[in-house]
């Protein structure tokens, strides 16, 4: 006598009859689908075993009840999205959840590359200088006028050519006789140093730091013969001229500042060593 073949929930026969095998044990499909059959998301009914179950985090759906939640078209082996555990088909999501291009303002795609700017999004392709239309990338880039430029194209269209080099001046610069230079180009005339961000004067249309300009043009004091600047007090007796504290008795070497004074050749004596001249 042959071995009896039950299903092991309802123990009815299954000779003859489909069943599924469960953890060694057979199921006669009624009870299988009722004990342990997922419930689809969408119609509520069993998943049966015959019928696909398609599961994404948890959930199950049957064959033809996976379909984007906007069209309904089917998203069965399809790449799609999801927004508030709904199901959405890449064209659907993108048309109301991706940002859209700021030049053709068309929706860029989930997955594709995008570039931003100022909270401003673009396709990669759209994203191209306004003079030689050619794509950015991640190059450098100097915005314009709600337009963006590649940098060698917006030195040539407005930059400020350097009047010592002729080169651009893409950041900075020092404005001398309106006329503007780098500031690695503006040096004094005498020594070569950078002027920019120190005081400095002009001759004959040159720059001069103030060092130089008193050692090549300024008055020597006829006492220490160094040069005579605006940032001290001096005293003059024509041709000559001295700092106010050399201005001072050659003899006795009193100050001889605002008192009365004798002179010998290019000597200045007070009156008292002045009496024996």
């Amino acid at each position: 006598m042959a071995e009896r073949y039950d299903c092991h929930y309802c123990k009815e026969s299954l000779f003859g009859k489909k069943y599924v095998l469960r953890d060694e044990n057979p199921y006669c499909v009624k009870c299988y689908e009722s004990l342990y059959s997922n419930t689809c998301e969408e119609c509520k009914k069993p998943i049966g075993c015959n019928n696909r179950d398609l599961s994404y985090k948890d959930r199950h759906w049957h064959d033809d009840c996976f379909h984007c939640f906007k069209c309904h078209h089917s998203l069965v082996d399809k790449p799609f999205s999801t927004k508030d555990e709904q199901l959405l088909c890449t064209e659907c999501y993108s048309n109301e959840y991706s940002s859209k291009c700021f030049e053709c303002k068309k929706a860029i795609m989930p997955g594709s590359r995008k570039m931003e700017h100022k909270g401003n999004s673009w396709h990669e392709t759209c994203f191209t200088c306004q003079r030689c239309q050619q794509p950015i990338g991640t190059k450098s880039f100097i915005p314009k006028d709600n337009n963006n430029y590649c940098v060698p194209c917006y030195e040539k269209q407005f930059a400020l050519q350097c009047v010592h080099c002729k080169k651009p001046i893409t950041t900075g610069g020092v404005t001398f006789h309106d006329q503007p230079w780098h500031k690695d180009c503006f040096l004094c005339t005498g020594c070569k140093e950078q002027l920019s961000g120190q005081r400095f004067t002009s001759r004959d249309d040159f720059p001069y730091c103030l060092n130089c300009f008193c050692n090549l043009y300024a008055k020597k004091c006829a006492e220490c013969t160094t040069p005579i600047s605006g940032m001290r007090k001096i005293t003059t007796v024509e041709p000559l001229q001295w700092h106010n504290d050399c201005f001072n008795c050659k003899k006795c070497l009193v100050s001889l500042v605002g008192r009365g004074f004798l002179t010998e050749r290019d000597d200045i004596l007070c009156p008292d060593c002045g009496k024996d001249i």
